[in-house]
C-alpha cells in the first residue's frame, strides 16, 4: 500500500512538473494582469479625487511619466488623438535612458475636460519571470517536502497497521513444527487480523493432529515389523546351523538375512525419526564441537582411507554447544560425513570446518564427490526420495534423519550442490550462538 501511494504520488508529481511552466507562467501572467489593473483603478481614483494637477502641473505639459529605480515598473499619462476606447494588454518594448525593455502594458484610454488622455502601466516581462523561477522552485521544495513527509508518515502508519501481521509472521518462523506454534491469540482489534490468527491456529491444530496420527501409525506399524523380522530371522539363522545345508539353499538364506537386516535397519531409522519428531530424547549434553567432529572423523576414516579418500579437518574456531543430545548430533554429522564418503569417488576429499559467523556457531563439510541436480536438491530432506541406485546398503533416509534431529534442534541446515563438483554442508547453531 506505501510502495502503490508513492508510485501514485510521484506519478502526479512527475505529470505535475511537466505542466508546471505552462501552468506557472499562465498563473503569472493572469495575477500580473490583474496587478496592472488594481494599479489602473489606483490611478484613475486619484484622478476623479485630486485632478490631473497631480500629475501634470501645466497644460503646457502634455506627458507624465514615473519609473521605478530598477526600470521594473512604469507609470505613463499622455494626452492623446486617439477617438477609439483602449482597454487592453499587450507586450512590447520600451527604451529607457537608452536600453531596450520589454514591458507587458496595460493600455487604458480616457477623457477630463474634452481631452483624450491615455495611460500606460507597465511592468517588465524579466521580473515577471523573475517571480516564476521563485514560484517553481517554492512549489518544488513543497512538493518534495509533502512526498518526504507524506512517505513518513505513511510508512509509519502502515507499520503501525501491520504490526499485527509482523506478529504472526514471527509466531510462524519461529515455530519449526506445528506443536511448538504459539497459540496464544495476538493482542489486536482489527478484525481481519484476529480472523487469520485464528485460522492458523485452527490449522495448526488440524497440522499437529495429522502428524500425530501419521507418527503413531508410523511407530505402531514399526514396532509391529520388528518382531516377524525377529522370528524370521531366528529361523534362517538355524537353518544355517543345520547339518550339512545344501549349498544353493545357504546362499539364499545369506541373502534373505541381508535383506532382513536392511528391512531392521529402515524399521529403526523410522522409529527414530518418529521419536525425534516427538521430542522423547532429552537435551542435556554439552560438549566442544571439535570432540564430537573429530569422533565422527576418527570412527568414519577406515572407510575413506580404503577409497583413498582423503578427510580434512579445521577446528582452530571451536565452540561449546550446551543443552543438546550429544547422540543425536552425532548421528546428524555421521550421516552427512558419511554420505560425502560414499558419493566421493576414489582420490577425493572430503572438508570439515567448525567457526563463527556473525556471532553464529557453524560448521562446515564440504566434498568434490558426484553433487546433486536441482530436481535432488527440491527432495534433498526428503524420506526415499535421494537414494542413489548403485548403492545397495543405503535406506535413502539418512538425510531425512539429519534434518528431523537439526530441526530438534534448531539448527538451520543451508545446502549447495552442482553435479559433478561436490557437495556444501552449513549447519548454524542458531540457539546456542
Amino acid at each position: 500500500m506505501t510502495i502503490f501511494s508513492l508510485v501514485s504520488r510521484l506519478g502526479f508529481t512527475i505529470i505535475f512538473i511537466i505542466f508546471l511552466p505552462l501552468i506557472i507562467e499562465r498563473i503569472n501572467i493572469i495575477q500580473t494582469d490583474m496587478e496592472l489593473i488594481r494599479k489602473r483603478e489606483k490611478v484613475i481614483k486619484l484622478i476623479e479625487e485630486k485632478g490631473l494637477e497631480q500629475f501634470m502641473f501645466s497644460d503646457s505639459v502634455s506627458t507624465f511619466g514615473s519609473y521605478n529605480i530598477l526600470k521594473n515598473e512604469f507609470i505613463n499619462i499622455e494626452k492623446t488623438d486617439i477617438k477609439n476606447t483602449w482597454n487592453f494588454i499587450e507586450v512590447t518594448n520600451r527604451i529607457i535612458e537608452g536600453e531596450t525593455i520589454e514591458f507587458r502594458i496595460l493600455n487604458y484610454s480616457f477623457r477630463v475636460h474634452d481631452t483624450n488622455y491615455l495611460l500606460e502601466i507597465g511592468k517588465s516581462t524579466e521580473s515577471i519571470k523573475a517571480t516564476e523561477e521563485t514560484t517553481k522552485r517554492v512549489i518544488l521544495v513543497f512538493l518534495i517536502s509533502f512526498i518526504v513527509i507524506t512517505l513518513a508518515s505513511d510508512l509509519l502508519y502502515t507499520r503501525h497497521l501491520l504490526y499485527p501481521l509482523r506478529l504472526i509472521i514471527k509466531k510462524l518462523k519461529s515455530a519449526s513444527s506445528p506443536e511448538l506454534f504459539d497459540r496464544e491469540p495476538i493482542g489486536t482489534t482489527t478484525a481481519d487480523f484476529v480472523r487469520l490468527d485464528q485460522t492458523l491456529r485452527a490449522l495448526m491444530d488440524k497440522i499437529s493432529d495429522s502428524f500425530r496420527r501419521e507418527k503413531d501409525i508410523t511407530v505402531n506399524i514399526s514396532h509391529e515389523l520388528l518382531t516377524p523380522i525377529s522370528i524370521i530371522r531366528s529361523k534362517l539363522e538355524n537353518l544355517l546351523l543345520t547339518e550339512n545345508p545344501d549349498e544353493n539353499v545357504q546362499v539364499k538364506i545369506e541373502e534373505s538375512l541381508t535383506t532382513l537386516s536392511r528391512l531392521t535397519t529402515l524399521v529403526n531409522s523410522l522409529l527414530f525419526i518418529a521419536r525425534t519428531e516427538s521430542s522423547q530424547y532429552l537435551k542435556e549434553d554439552s560438549f566442544a564441537i571439535s570432540d564430537l567432529l573429530n569422533e565422527i572423523c576418527d570412527e568414519i576414516l577406515p572407510v575413506a582411507e580404503n577409497k583413498k579418500i582423503q578427510i580434512k579437518r579445521d577446528f582452530s574456531a571451536d565452540f561449546i554447544i550446551e543443552g543438546v543430545n550429544r547422540s543425536l548430533l552425532f548421528s546428524m554429522f555421521f550421516n552427512i560425513v558419511n554420505n560425502s564418503v560414499k558419493n566421493t569417488s576414489p582420490g577425493g576429499e572430503i572438508f570439515i570446518k567448525s567457526y563463527t559467523d556473525n556471532n553464529i556457531y557453524k560448521v562446515f563439510i564440504s566434498d568434490n564427490g558426484r553433487g546433486m541436480t536441482k530436481e535432488q536438491m527440491e527432495t534433498l530432506f526428503s524420506r526415499f526420495h535421494n537414494r542413489q541406485k548403485d548403492n545397495k546398503e543405503g535406506t535413502g533416509i539418512g538425510l531425512a534423519i539429519a534434518k528431523s534431529i537439526a530441526d530438534y534442534h534448531n539448527i538451520k541446515i543451508d545446502v549447495t550442490s552442482e553435479p559433478g563438483k561436490g557437495t556444501e554442508f552449513y549447519f548454524s547453531f542458531l540457539k546456542n550462538s
